[in-house]
This record gives C-alpha cells, sequence and structure tokens, in this order.
C-alpha cells in the first residue's frame, strides 16, 4: 500500500519521455542555467560512465577531460534543468560501470564505436 502510494507521488515528477542512452555512449547534456534574470543553455558533452536509481531518483555520470583533467558531473535523469540528452556516438561497453577509465590518459579513454545497422537508423 506504501508503496503504491510512493509511486502515484513519484509519478508527477517523471518526464513523460527519455532519452534512450547506455553506459559507454558520447552525449551531450542540455542544461538550462539561470544567471539573474536571464536563462541560458549549456551543453556538457562527454561519456556516460555510470547510471544509478530508478525513477524519479535515477541519475547518471557523464565524464570529460578538460585541460588534460577528468571531470565528472552527475545529473539527475528526470530533472527539469535538463532540456535534453543527445547522443552523439555509441561505444561498445562490457561493463555496467566504466570507472576504469579514471586511470587511463590519453588515447587509452576512446572506446570501440558499436555498429549499427544504418538502413535501421533511415526508417526511424
Amino acid at each position: 500500500m506504501s508503496q503504491e502510494l510512493l509511486n502515484l507521488v513519484e509519478k508527477s515528477s517523471l518526464k513523460a519521455e527519455i532519452p534512450h542512452f547506455e553506459i559507454g555512449d558520447t552525449v551531450d547534456v542540455h542544461c538550462r542555467i539561470l544567471e539573474g534574470a536571464k536563462e541560458r543553455t549549456q551543453i556538457y558533452t562527454g561519456v556516460v560512465i555510470a547510471r544509478a536509481s530508478s525513477g524519479s531518483r535515477a541519475t547518471f555520470t557523464v565524464r570529460r577531460i578538460v585541460q588534460g583533467e577528468g571531470v565528472e558531473r552527475k545529473f539527475p535523469l528526470h530533472s527539469p534543468k535538463i532540456g535534453k540528452v543527445v547522443v552523439q556516438r555509441s561505444g561498445v561497453t562490457r561493463r555496467a560501470k566504466l570507472y576504469y577509465l579514471r586511470d587511463r590518459i590519453g588515447k587509452a579513454v576512446r572506446l570501440r564505436e558499436r555498429r549499427t545497422d544504418r538502413t535501421a537508423k533511415a526508417k526511424k
């Protein structure tokens, strides 16, 4: 009974459409930023190294390299501050969490690209 109530309350804060992306994908996360009275969109590009939780508490972690230093940022999936998530390329992974990328430098950070059927993409 109590779990059903929690699900009902949680359902109001969920986004209608969740973008499909997986661990290892390189994504552009469009973040809405408020600066005084102005609002602008900032794009954060990086590799998805983790996804956690479910429901309204679902988050994903994006890692990128800035001036030779690794920067990770966690985003709530259902936050109104997240405009959209665009997948740039898909990477092949065999792990659920890519924390091993933290120890790698340079070209060793790159993941193999997932091959997809071009005709399937054209039909969508």
